[in-house]
């Protein structure tokens, strides 16, 4: 099969629910705790979910090595099965560096690279820049892209639409990750790609409605917490079932805003240990929400219907 080939087979794959896992920590020694990650994976794919992302933002990729990125990626590659997709963040601020983590990932057992925009300089970054940027990696990376527009509140920069859709026209570039929270920019970039680019949305909140919108699906972090809810809105929206997919998601919708918003990682891996999963302390210099916040997660998520114990 050809490299291209290769390529929209993934995008066709590049539907439903992913989940980017966080990455626990030993306690004591601070090291990436592999065990932990394989019994997190484990846990969200017992649900329907479509695969998973290791070494996003909500797996604190910028703070961990390239060594502990490839371990990560090994990990959930030995647990993902055919039909489920592994994707690996390899965003980084140089050119050549992201190429570099890219065929690390490949390496390792991903299936697609997920690649936040360069933004350091970002004076600098025109869409001209950019687009040199994302075509060089595309031409240089053994697997399939994935363009990522991170948070507006992590240090980044907004891709334009006009960008997204050019860059959409690439046979390797394959779908983004809109993790803005604006439906209607979510709106311009569906009506402007390429057929057959995968448009996902990343806020766990407005799932449903990017899904009525024409999205293919989502990389969620509340899925981390609630895994078969999250992936039965995109069932239930795919079955026809509409009422029962709005209703999951008004569920849902305030862990997002309450913990994945609100507190960031802190919050996920404090809801996590409170789930029964391993969450632990993020690595400094972020830190642990104090007890009035973690008060606040359990709240939540006794709303929600979720069991915490």
């Amino acid at each position: 099969m050809t490299e291209t080939r290769k390529a929209w087979s993934t995008a066709r794959a590049l539907a439903g629910v992913f989940v980017p896992a966080t990455s626990p920590f030993d306690p004591v020694t601070g090291d990436l705790d592999v065990v932990a990650l394989r019994a997190n994976l484990r846990r969200v794919l017992a649900a329907p979910v479509q695969g998973v992302v290791i070494g996003g933002t909500t797996g604190e990729a910028l703070l961990l090595t390239r060594a502990e990125r490839r371990a990560a990626i090994g990990a959930a590659a030995e647990l993902l099965g055919d039909g489920r997709l592994l994707i690996a963040g390899t965003g980084a601020e140089s050119t050549r560096e992201t190429i570099r983590l890219s065929g690390e990932a490949a390496d390792a057992g991903a299936d697609a690279v997920l690649v936040q925009p360069p933004a350091y300089y970002r004076k600098a970054m025109t869409g001209r820049l950019l687009a040199r940027h994302y075509r060089a990696v595309a031409d240089s990376s053994p697997l399939p892209v994935i363009l990522y527009q991170a948070p507006l509140s992590c240090s980044t920069l907004e891709l334009s639409t006009p960008l997204v859709a050019a860059l959409s026209e690439h046979p390797r570039i394959i779908g983004i990750k809109d993790s803005r929270g604006k439906l209607p920019a979510l709106g311009e970039h569906l009506a402007a790609v390429a057929d057959g680019f995968r448009v996902l949305v990343g806020n766990g909140a407005m799932l449903y409605a990017a899904l009525e919108m024409g999205a293919a699906g989502g990389i969620l972090g509340v899925a981390n917490l609630v895994p078969e809810s999250a992936a039965g809105i995109y069932r239930c929206h795919r079955d026809g079932r509409h009422a029962e997919a709005g209703r999951i998601q008004e569920r849902i919708g305030p862990l997002h805003n309450g913990i994945v918003v609100a507190l960031g990682v802190p919050g996920v891996k404090a809801a996590l240990d409170l789930l029964g999963a391993t969450g632990g302390v993020p690595r400094p210099p972020l830190a642990p929400p104090y007890a009035p916040g973690v008060d606040r997660i359990r709240n939540l998520l006794v709303s929600a219907g979720v069991d915490t114990g």
